[in-house]
């Protein structure tokens, strides 16, 4: 038998449009990718990107069947031009901490336009009230008592060398009321109660369950930052002025029991010292505190991302972003608060 191979060569096309077999197709060129198919009564033409494969049929096979062996395949894609050009912006996304202090700008309004809508939720408010009062209470107290002792024993020293023992009361009441108590006070908070906002939202984040809340149909806003920014603001006037009181009282103590100056000297000083704005001005310091602490940790809370570890960054951005607004609104309220040369310390002396 003899066996002959003739090889002829054709052209593939592939393409998803099935064609009739009474239907001839018409091809404009290798460079063009419109392709016009004509039937009976209807012409159709669309742009297709077109796949060029040659292929050797091989016409008298063993069993009888012709087959087709790919042996050499050309690609010559004609790629359709995207109709939106690529810009600058496209692929630019704004950096974390940029859209994450944008989100603490949009959180206070949030909160502020919700509080005065009436739209808090008062039973999570009174729970998170008693997380930031009471129960910071010991650990804000312990700390004034030690920085108030601090304080004294330098000042106590330097003032007795220049006879001035019936001016350390007074000195000791202005730095309190004016700079320690508000400052101390909301370092605690910021450690002990920012860290806990932003760990707490910055899971209920990772696992979805704000978005569980806004499927409910609840406002995560409503239901967890509102009470506890409110919360915050609330009670670390009360704490600032405990730890004001405490300060002094050890004060006063370790200035009698070390140094020898009489309780009587230290808290008659304090009170020709103090003025009725030196404690409202600390109270309306550790309030703005109070602000930026349960802001600045709930928005780092909602806006965390990538799981466990993002919960850990989140939680720890927060404190120290919360400290640096503390220390740069102290600043910027004393500038305001004080200004002019001080006449506190005249009846002192």
């Amino acid at each position: 038998m003899q066996t002959t191979s003739q090889l002829h060569p054709t052209y593939y096309f592939s393409s998803r449009s099935s064609i009739r077999s009474n239907s001839s197709m018409k091809l404009g060129g290798w460079n063009s990718s419109q392709l016009g198919f004509t039937g009976r009564g209807q012409s159709l033409r669309f742009l297709t990107p077109i796949h060029k494969t040659r292929l050797f049929v091989i016409s008298d096979a063993d069993d009888g069947h012709a087959y087709a062996p790919v042996l050499e395949e050309d690609s010559n894609t004609n790629h359709v031009p995207s109709s939106e050009p690529e810009t600058f912006f496209s692929k630019w996304s704004p950096p974390k901490y940029l859209w994450r202090g944008l989100s603490v700008l949009v959180l206070a309004g949030q909160v502020i336009i919700q509080t005065l809508k009436g739209k808090v939720h008062w039973r999570n408010t009174l729970q998170q009230l008693e997380r930031v009062g009471p129960k910071s209470v010991g650990v804000c107290l312990l700390t004034s008592a030690f920085v108030g002792m601090a304080f004294t024993i330098q000042f106590v020293r330097e003032f007795t060398r220049l006879g001035l023992n019936r001016s350390v009361g007074g000195v000791l009441a202005l730095a309190f009321s004016r700079e320690l108590s508000p400052v101390v006070t909301s370092i605690v908070v910021a450690g002990r109660i920012g860290s806990a906002f932003a760990a707490e939202l910055g899971t209920m984040q990772v696992s979805e369950q704000t978005d569980t809340l806004r499927v409910l149909g609840s406002n995560p806003v409503d239901y967890l930052v509102t009470p506890r920014v409110i919360a915050s603001s609330l009670a670390l006037p009360f704490l600032t002025l405990m730890c004001f009181t405490v300060g002094m009282a050890s004060s006063a103590l370790l200035a009698d029991s070390v140094y020898g100056i009489s309780i009587n000297i230290i808290l008659d000083s304090a009170q020709r010292a103090l003025r009725s704005w030196d404690i409202i001005s600390a109270m309306i310091k550790s309030q703005v505190f109070g602000m930026i602490i349960s802001i600045v940790s709930c928005a780092w809370g909602v806006t965390t991302m990538g799981g466990a570890k993002g919960v850990g960054e989140s939680t720890t951005s927060a404190v120290v972003i919360s400290l640096v607004g503390i220390f740069m609104a102290d600043f910027a309220l004393s500038y305001c608060f004080f200004q002019g040369a001080g006449d506190s310390l005249k009846n002192c002396i």
